[in-house]
């Protein structure tokens, strides 16, 4: 059994389609759980009007009844509102003999799909390219990840994707390593710029305001976590199951993500070993933790440990993760965003006509969208964890999956 997803669509078209399948019968999923994620998806500062044009709401045409899965494909639908005022430049008909599509697009923008897009399939209007390339189709992602998320949240594990760095300013890194799990995630959806360290916030909404007001854009840091994975999601045995190949891979997909990295990723590069892996410890059942260093017990475990068999490590610099395997710590995932590409101040480009040098196109954009990329890492984690959770423990229904988890943690206990 294994989980799956397409997505379809153009930014601008009728509506973004996504199709889901590999999820067990009788898990509960509302439909308003899904639109709660889609509208998180829409907010932060720095976006765009576009986010004031477009309120997603989701339709589910299949796979879904009275809020419970059929075990069957799912089918979901996010309608694009604008459609109304791009009916005769998105439109599915052919245009009139002789006619020019309305609203063609020949000057490729720097950092975009255009020019390499339009190069691989031939089109010499880039809006062919643009519509897709577009980071509008990561609401269908976060509609596929939210049905993943609704599976792992049944088993306990938590999500909570936060920005660490914002154009050059950098939250406080052990500020927020020190803050459990759910409070990250309540201070983060309280801030407008989904960071939870609020003096950091306020000068990252500051920087966002100078580079808006030149015209141009800002990157920056997201980092993602997840509490309650037990060990043993993903595997060693092949290239294509290693767990943190699957999360980089996922990371790297979004629209604008340029890096990715596990744990203390590359900071953990110019290290010695001795200041990078995460010592191993065991406490039996009843023994208390104390104060190491004075020789009084054992380290603390870290919020968010899966709790079974004893074993935990009162580091995470591997950020969960050994050998592509899950190792019962939080998964701990960070995504690289460039700033976007769209500039009100256009970078130089060429007509592709004409090969004449232009100021590129401009399309409607925002100047920032970080907060926005940390909700669609929350859901692209969720999914991977999602499909490694359904490849774990099977089942063609969630009572099966729920025994065969059962059935393992009490192996782990044993172990």
């Amino acid at each position: 059994m294994s989980l799956r997803y397409l997505t379809a669509g153009e930014s601008h078209g009728p509506a973004l389609v996504v199709v889901v399948e590999g999820l067990p019968a009788g898990l509960a999923v509302a439909r308003e759980a899904i639109d709660r994620h889609l509208a998180r998806r829409q907010q932060g500062y720095g976006r765009g009007r576009r986010q004031q044009i477009e309120h997603d709401h989701v339709r589910i045409l299949s796979g879904i009844r009275h809020g419970v899965t059929l075990g069957t494909p799912i089918a979901l639908e996010i309608e694009n509102r604008d459609f109304a005022h791009w009916q005769e430049v998105m439109g599915a008909d052919p245009v009139a003999p002789g006619a020019v599509a309305p609203r063609r697009v020949t000057r490729p923008r720097p950092g975009h799909a255009d020019l390499a897009g339009g190069m691989k399939y031939g089109h010499r209007d880039l809006r062919n390219v643009l519509e897709r390339a577009s980071a509008r189709e990561t609401a269908a992602r976060v509609a596929a990840g939210t049905l993943g998320r609704i599976l792992l949240e049944a088993f306990g594990v938590e999500l909570a994707g936060h920005v660490v760095m914002l154009a050059g300013v950098e939250a406080d890194r052990a500020l927020l390593a020190r803050l459990p799990l759910p409070e990250l995630a309540r201070a983060a959806e309280a801030s407008p710029v989904r960071c939870a360290d609020a003096e950091a916030a306020r000068r990252m909404m500051e920087r966002i305001d100078v580079l808006r007001e030149r015209g141009d854009t800002a990157g920056g840091l997201f980092e993602v976590r997840a509490g309650g994975v037990p060990p043993g999601l993903g595997s060693y045995a092949q290239w294509d199951r290693r767990l943190d190949a699957r999360l980089a891979a996922a990371l790297a997909s979004i629209q604008a993500v340029k890096g990715v990295e596990v744990g203390d990723g590359f900071a953990a590069a110019g290290l010695p070993g001795s200041e990078v892996h995460d010592e191993i410890f065991h406490r039996s059942a009843g023994e208390p933790a104390g104060d190491e260093e004075a020789g009084g017990g054992l380290p603390q475990e870290l919020p968010g440990h899966f709790a079974a068999g004893g074993y935990f490590r009162a580091t995470n610099r591997a950020g969960g993760i050994e050998g592509g395997v899950t190792n019962g710590e939080p998964v701990v995932v960070r995504g690289a965003m460039k700033p976007l590409p769209t500039l009100y101040q256009p970078l130089r480009s060429v007509e592709i006509e004409t090969k004449e040098p232009f100021q590129a196109s401009v399309e409607r954009s925002d100047a920032c969208a970080l907060p926005a990329a940390a909700v669609v890492g929350e859901a692209v984690v969720a999914w991977e964890l999602a499909a490694a959770w359904v490849e774990k423990f099977g089942g063609d229904t969630l009572s099966e999956m729920e025994a065969a988890f059962e059935a393992y943690r009490g192996r782990l206990e044993a172990y």
